[in-house]
């Protein structure tokens, strides 16, 4: 699955909160390092693997490999899947997470079959369909703060408002399903702190239902305000390395942007997305832990 097309336009929020190092607060502790790009498959793939781990840990087991915690994720997003599922039938039994090896490097891929679907939704829609999910009230609320977030991107540049704004690519099942999922799973695991390093980016064009537009497109763009980055490390016309989906749910999610955090590791997992750009692995390193 790819989320290379996934383009509503506007302006975001910034949810960015600074912590001084001795305000830092104590509890579990989420991290994502970026190396080559985010999208929503990438996130609901490491926060499943960090829910598995984090459930391991309140278990008294001791730390073990990524490899480990695969069929305890599977499971989970089988459960959360479910009233999703019920509203709509599409989704069921659509994702799981697979092994997959980039550069003769192993990591974590979600692996996620559906019907093509090009219909465009509209965010009352998307909102009602989100409403009707069995999903817990925040993850509710989460998604459909996402998903406004975005609406907001669009309408702005449309001259609409936000209930009339009709998502191309991003109303696809595949972005309802990504972020539904990961709001689920950030709700479970519901770190203390959540932080994100710098966010690759490059040069190159994206194509859309608009036709091919500039790296990074108008939706990263706008999101992008007190986000730091930096230059991709592989070809710098590479093209769209983050996108919107995963930048909205990383504002909604209400992230730093900085360093490693201090924290005592109890797993870690390497993701992949869907792209692959030569002699470049596409993985994120998703890390958990206590503070």
């Amino acid at each position: 699955m790819t989320h290379d097309h996934e383009h509503p336009h506007g302006h975001g929020h910034h949810h960015q909160h600074e912590h001084a190092p001795d305000e830092a607060p104590h509890g579990r502790v989420l991290t994502i390092r970026s190396h080559s790009g985010l999208s929503g498959d990438m996130l609901l793939t490491g926060l499943a693997l960090m829910n598995a781990a984090a459930d391991r840990e309140q278990t008294g087991d001791a730390p073990v490999g990524t490899a480990a915690l695969v069929d305890t994720a599977n499971s989970l997003l089988a459960e959360l899947l479910a009233p999703l599922a019920a509203t709509v039938p599409a989704l069921e039994g659509c994702v799981r997470l697979v092994r997959k090896e980039v550069a003769g490097i192993g990591g974590w891929h979600a692996e996620v079959r559906l019907p093509e679907a090009h219909e465009h939704r509209s965010f009352a829609h998307i909102r009602e369909l989100i409403e009707a999910t069995g999903l817990t009230e925040r993850a509710r609320r989460l998604a459909l703060d996402c998903f406004a977030l975005l609406a907001r991107c669009e309408a702005e540049v449309h001259g609409k408002e936000p209930d009339e704004v009709c998502f191309h690519e991003v109303g696809a099942l595949d972005s309802i399903l990504d972020i539904c999922l990961a709001c689920a799973l950030f709700d479970r695991l519901a770190p203390a702190r959540f932080v994100v390093g710098p966010l690759p980016l490059a040069d190159g064009s994206v194509l859309c239902a608009h036709g091919h537009i500039p790296a990074p497109a108008p939706a990263v763009l706008a999101l992008l305000s007190g986000v730091p980055v930096r230059p991709f490390a592989g070809a710098p016309t590479a093209g769209e390395l983050v996108t919107p989906t995963a930048l909205a749910l990383l504002r909604t999610f209400g992230c730093d942007f900085g360093p490693w955090p201090a924290f005592r590791v109890t797993a870690t997992a390497l993701v992949y997305g869907s792209k692959v750009f030569p002699g470049t692995a596409n993985g994120a390193v998703f890390a958990v832990g206590m503070a």
